[in-house]
């Protein structure tokens, strides 16, 4: 009874071609002779012709059967203009009678094949867009993926780093084992959870985790999914996605990059009417499903301060849960979770590559360990050992060495001085990071050498002064040109963007000017989990402010830029002795730089 029956339009083509084999078969049983209408002629004037049919493009008969055969011969020709033909019949005392030609086939296939074309053209597109939008007539339906129990093999001991954001789901996981505990006490669980944080921390592996620990049904879908060419295709999929998990209930539906769907209504210079209907629909369903059935919402999302405030109003996504970036011992979690499949050597110090790498994410921390790999396999080793992971880790930081890019003497010479002036202030200015690496090996896209400064513990706030000596420290490359060649280079543009950009924070955003004071002059809303470039508008204040604030920014760098030269001029002899050792070895450690200023 559940048999599908299909049609496919070749069926239509394959009748037609059976229909012209059989009358070509009943022609061929027939053993009709085909013969010129000149033999047919002379066979008439020989009085061998019994009876023929005359039609309008064709002629056929019988011929007088020879001596010894029993049945008459049966011949047709094509028929050619000819007024004397019925004469020479009438006299050779020939039969002869009109036949009307039935055209029924022709008819059929002129108007059939037209039509048969014309579907098959149409069959073609829509199947086309069926495929592109996962079937014509189901574009009304959730494109969710959806894993069983047995499918989803993602549990918490696959989570590392986020171990209080796993403590908060676990009561979702004792929710959906064993809802009477809660509702005995007239409890409720919250409707939605909203995993905040910034990309590559592992949201939406943690959103698996839950379901596989749980053991229920996990649905999966992105934000711009419910979104298509179609009105209206949005809020049917909101529809059909809750129906299905009511089904299959107990279950959890993860809607991961919420803000694709629940932007705040009303943002911009232009309504999205389809989005905000598809929203509106997210709202209805989300007041009206009973919590008590088994359904768990949760979504993920980097840009929780544009969602709409409907959204994340109590009763909707109440629990927020953020998935921040590791500290150290999370960091050193997530490298053994992912060294899992890797074959470490004796000396791969996964701690040490944990202290190297503040703010990395999940996923940077993965890749790390998969670029060590790819570089032990094209060394020709067996295990992955130190050396391979800190390359892996400058590789992540500053990108590909590009070996083959070659300098010429003085552009090679100045790129040392600029890369030893940055460590030389960083290593004589008290707070700073601490210097791993100078190399002049060109890196990355416009790199052409690198100072390595890792922070030796996980930082949560900066006090003014190591913000100036980061500025300080951006400073030092140009100032060291300037200081050995008598003139700067363009090699410290992106220097200079990095120093302006902390010293405007201090004076707009941190209030560390004393001549504005303790304000804030920031006007746009800034992302809190992913930096991007915010456009150059002027913020709420006067002409005159905006002037102050250029001077103060001013102010700022200047400060620093007469504070390392004093510096630099001071250890002339040191920045001078470094880069000549960095030219020679090309890379060389902030110890061996520290061992030389102690030599004076």
């Amino acid at each position: 009874m559940n048999k599908k029956i299909s049609f496919s339009i070749w069926y239509v083509f394959l009748a037609i071609w059976a229909v012209i084999l059989v009358h070509d078969f009943i022609l061929a049983l027939q053993k009709i002779e085909e013969i010129p209408y000149s033999e047919f002629k002379t066979l008439v004037v020989a009085g061998q012709v019994a009876e023929v049919s005359l039609g309008s493009h064709t002629l056929s008969g019988k011929l007088k059967p020879a001596e010894g055969a029993k049945e008459p011969k049966l011949f047709s020709s094509i028929r050619v203009e000819d007024p004397d033909l019925v004469k020479e019949l009438q006299a050779h005392q020939v039969k002869f009678v009109g036949v009307v030609e039935s055209t029924f086939l022709r008819d059929l296939l002129s108007w059939i094949l037209p039509v048969v074309v014309f579907l098959a053209i149409w069959f073609f597109i829509f199947r086309r867009l069926g495929q592109a939008q996962g079937g014509f007539m189901q574009v009304g339906q959730s494109k969710a993926k959806i894993y069983a129990e047995k499918d989803t093999k993602v549990t918490f001991a696959d989570v590392a780093g986020v171990d209080e954001a796993k403590e908060e789901l676990r009561e979702v996981i004792e929710f959906l084992k064993t809802p009477e505990k809660f509702t005995k006490l007239g409890g409720k669980i919250p409707k939605g959870i909203l995993l905040v944080g910034p990309p590559g921390t592992g949201k939406t592996l943690l959103a698996r985790a839950v379901a596989g620990e749980a053991g229920v049904t996990f649905f999966s879908i992105s934000g711009s999914e419910f979104v298509e060419m179609f009105v209206g295709v949005g809020a049917a999929r909101v529809r059909d996605l809750f129906e299905q998990a009511k089904l299959k209930a107990p279950c959890i539906i993860f809607i991961d990059e919420l803000d694709a769907l629940g932007k705040a209504r009303g943002m911009g210079p232009m309504a999205h009417e389809e989005r905000e209907q598809t929203l509106n629909q997210l709202l209805v369903e989300m007041d009206g499903f009973d919590p008590r059935i088994g359904v768990i919402l949760m979504a993920a999302t980097n840009r929780p301060e544009i969602l709409d405030p409907a959204l994340l109003r109590a009763g909707r996504f109440d629990r927020h849960v953020l998935v921040d970036r590791p500290d150290k011992g999370g960091r050193l979690a997530i490298l053994r979770v992912h060294a899992r499949q890797v074959t470490l050597g004796p000396d791969a110090d996964l701690e040490n590559i944990a202290a190297m790498t503040p703010g990395f994410s999940g996923a940077d921390l993965a890749n790390i360990i998969n670029e060590a790999a790819l570089l032990a396999v094209r060394r020709g080793k067996d295990q992955v050992g130190i050396s391979e992971l800190q390359e892996a880790v400058e590789r992540v930081i500053a990108g590909l060495e590009k070996k083959n890019r070659v300098l010429n003497k003085m552009e090679k010479e100045r790129v040392a001085y600029h890369e030893t002036g940055h460590a030389l202030v960083a290593l004589s200015l008290p707070g700073s990071d601490q210097v791993q690496k100078i190399s002049i090996i060109p890196r990355g896209i416009a790199a052409l050498g690198y100072t390595l400064q890792l922070p030796t513990e996980d930082r949560f706030l900066m006090t003014k002064s190591e913000l100036e000596n980061k500025v300080a420290v951006l400073l030092g490359g140009r100032i060291a040109e300037e200081l050995i060649f008598g003139e700067a280079s363009t090699g410290a543009q992106n220097d200079l963007v990095k120093a302006t950009d902390i010293a405007k924070s201090m004076v707009k955003a941190y209030g560390m000017s004393e001549k504005l004071g303790a304000i804030t002059l920031e006007r746009e809303r800034q992302p809190q989990f992913i930096q991007i470039q915010m456009s150059q508008e002027k913020g709420d204040y006067s002409e005159e402010t905006a002037r102050e604030i250029d001077c103060e920014i001013r102010r700022i760098i200047d400060e620093q830029y007469e504070r390392v030269k004093r510096l630099l001029a001071e250890r002339k002899a040191v920045l001078q002795a470094g880069a000549k050792v960095l030219l020679e070895r090309e890379v060389i450690s902030g110890a061996e730089l520290k061992a030389i200023m102690e030599k004076g």
